[in-house]
């Protein structure tokens, strides 16, 4: 099969195209022929070799999402699998034209949705919805800030508010990646600039002082302080993203007094038992939203599978709103 394989730490270009074995599934899981994956910034970060891959995934294969189809099964799995039109989350070993992973761990494409749509719902959305609902509590007549919103997980954010109720949400990005959500369908009840303005004053005048219930943060230190201002009294700190560093003072004082909350999560090192109760999580809570078009995956641009390298570069340049794409074979 053709993977792309990190063959040392560095620069895009060290990203190659490689002929290697199957994989075989074991007990449990199955063998899936991708069709298409989707770029992470925890692939940026391992091919930098800043992330490695958790025990159990390939050390040199990045991609943590796929769609495509079950095309073998392991010991225990009924047979009836083969064939089925998946999508799921994995470790690593994303971008390969084939991947192992645990059945319980698959969640069924949506109805109305092709293979590319599908490679970029995974990460997005399922961090998007732990974040926010599981981990964040989000509930009905609440806001919510949604930093980086013009990201990957920032346009399925956006989504999920919505749908779970949220009353108001606000969202900082830069100017153009701003015009793009709305031209996309994702517009902020209050969309911020950040290169223009303070989201800290915007929130401060926008809730006449009062603040934000829920904040998802993909940047880091950079915004500590004034995501800590911003919060209500009881507010929420969910960290998904270290972008803008992971050093920050800390005023213990101001999170007892205000009784604040910061809940930092991941993805890629759960345990097995935890990716299967997020994948029926997916298939009960986020699937019949698909599947009604409530819920969409926002593909920035797509690359070939041999233009991995490209792909990395123009997602370090920050420059795709939504997700970018790989296609791994037609």
């Amino acid at each position: 099969m053709k993977a792309i394989r990190i063959m040392r730490p560095g620069e895009p270009d060290v990203l190659e195209l490689a002929d290697l074995e199957e994989p075989v599934p074991g007990p449990g899981q199955v063998r899936v022929e991708v069709y298409g994956t989707a770029l992470n910034r925890a692939d940026l970060l391992q091919r930098r070799g800043a992330y490695p891959a958790p025990p159990g995934a390939p050390a040199d294969i990045p991609g943590l999402e796929f769609a495509g189809v079950v095309e073998r099964v392991g010991e225990g799995v009924d047979e009836s699998a083969v064939g089925s039109w998946v999508m799921g989350l994995v470790g690593g070993g994303g971008y390969a034209e084939m991947l192992i992973t645990d059945a319980s761990h698959t969640v069924p494409m949506p109805q109305g949705l092709q293979f590319l749509e599908c490679a970029a719902v995974p990460e997005a959305f399922c961090t998007a919805y732990d974040a926010l609902v599981l981990q964040g509590g989000l509930r009905e007549d609440q806001s919510v800030l949604i930093h980086a919103a013009g990201s990957g997980v920032g346009t399925a954010a956006i989504q999920i508010a919505r749908a779970f109720g949220a009353s108001r949400v606000f969202g900082t990005a830069s100017a153009g990646k701003l015009e793009l959500l709305e031209e996309r369908g994702l517009s902020l009840d209050v969309p911020i600039d950040y290169r223009k303005e303070s989201f800290r004053d915007v929130i401060r005048r926008e809730t006449d002082g009062k603040g934000i219930d829920l904040i998802l943060d993909l940047v880091g230190a950079t915004y500590w302080t004034d995501n800590i201002a911003s919060l209500k009294t009881c507010g929420r700190i969910v960290l998904v993203g270290l972008v803008g560093g992971t050093m920050a003072q800390l005023n213990l004082g101001v999170l007892l007094r205000r009784r604040l909350h910061v809940i930092g999560t991941v993805m890629r090192s759960r345990n097995a038992e935890e990716k299967s109760a997020l994948a029926e999580a997916a298939r009960e809570n986020l699937l019949p939203r698909f599947e009604s078009g409530e819920l969409f995956p926002v593909v920035d641009r797509v690359f070939e599978l041999h233009d991995a390298a490209e792909a990395h570069a123009y997602m370090e340049e920050n420059q795709n709103a939504g997700k970018v794409v790989l296609r791994v074979r037609s």
